[in-house]
């Protein structure tokens, strides 16, 4: 999967459900189906969004999730003809670059047997400014420590 694909290309490998989103609101919320599921038809990983009474803004919302999530569960070959790139990781959480960010930094770690120090170097960054990258977000954190135990590392500290 390609992860700078358009929210258009991305939502056609999707499937979207419309529905009556969970909680208070009335009757508004009891009318309409403007709460968002997304289920990436390749991966089966599905993202959901029913915070605002807007459809299009669920959308958006489970776009930007469901992002999220590929980036961190699927992996992909990593083409070291591109790295190093210190400038990889200084992308901010709300660009629409960050989720493929992060999806390249766990590639790498992929690539290097989940060793942060290994990942560091290929990136050409100090493995500070690596680790405190995936500190920056709780689940891209915890799917680093969870893929280093399982290779037999200990975690990283989170603080």
């Amino acid at each position: 999967m390609n992860r700078q694909l358009s929210d258009e290309q991305l939502l056609a490998q999707c499937r979207v459900e419309a529905f009556r989103g969970p909680g208070p609101g009335g009757q508004k919320r009891n009318k309409t189906s403007s709460a968002i599921r997304l289920l990436h038809e390749q991966s089966g990983i599905t993202a959901n969004a029913a915070e605002s009474r807007s459809q299009a803004r669920n959308r958006q919302s489970a776009l930007i999730r469901l992002r999220h999530k590929l980036a961190i569960y699927m992996r992909q070959n990593v083409d070291l003809s591109g790295l190093p790139d210190p400038k990889l990781i200084d992308v901010s959480k709300r660009s629409f670059e960050y989720s493929a960010a992060m999806g390249k930094a766990l590639d790498v770690l992929d690539h290097a047997g989940w060793s942060v120090s290994e990942a560091a170097e290929l990136l050409g960054i100090s493995v500070g400014r690596l680790v405190a990258f995936l500190r920056a977000d709780a689940q891209l954190f915890a799917e680093v420590n969870r893929q280093r135990k399982r290779k037999g590392f200990r975690g990283l500290n989170s603080s």
